[in-house]
């Protein structure tokens, strides 16, 4: 199972939406509307002088929809270069049971 974050522009959270729905992937979410913070793409804080604002996505699955997820992404990448999306996997810890530790 791997944890999947996506961050991007708010600009483009309908286009991110459209393609997982696209791709059958990204279902199941947890959505952070107002993400503030600076990245390559300059910082999106949500004030007078840096008015952009990001959102960020997290989704829980398996690799294959992990795949079909990094594909919808990409897309969006491609039509919209300058908008800062960014897409991490982040592999789960398995949990030990009492019959491994012997």
């Amino acid at each position: 199972m791997l944890r999947v974050e996506i961050v991007a522009n708010q600009s483009v959270e309908e286009n991110i939406h459209e393609a997982l729905k696209d791709h059958n992937a990204g279902k199941y979410f947890t959505l952070f509307p107002n993400v503030y913070g600076t990245g390559t793409c300059g910082p999106r804080m949500g004030d007078s002088i840096w008015p952009e604002m990001n959102f960020a996505m997290v989704i829980w699955c398996e690799e294959e929809e992990a795949n079909r997820i990094a594909q919808a992404v990409v897309e969006v990448k491609e039509k919209y270069p300058d908008e800062g999306i960014k897409i991490f996997g982040i592999p789960t810890v398995k949990k030990r049971s009492k019959s491994d530790e012997s």
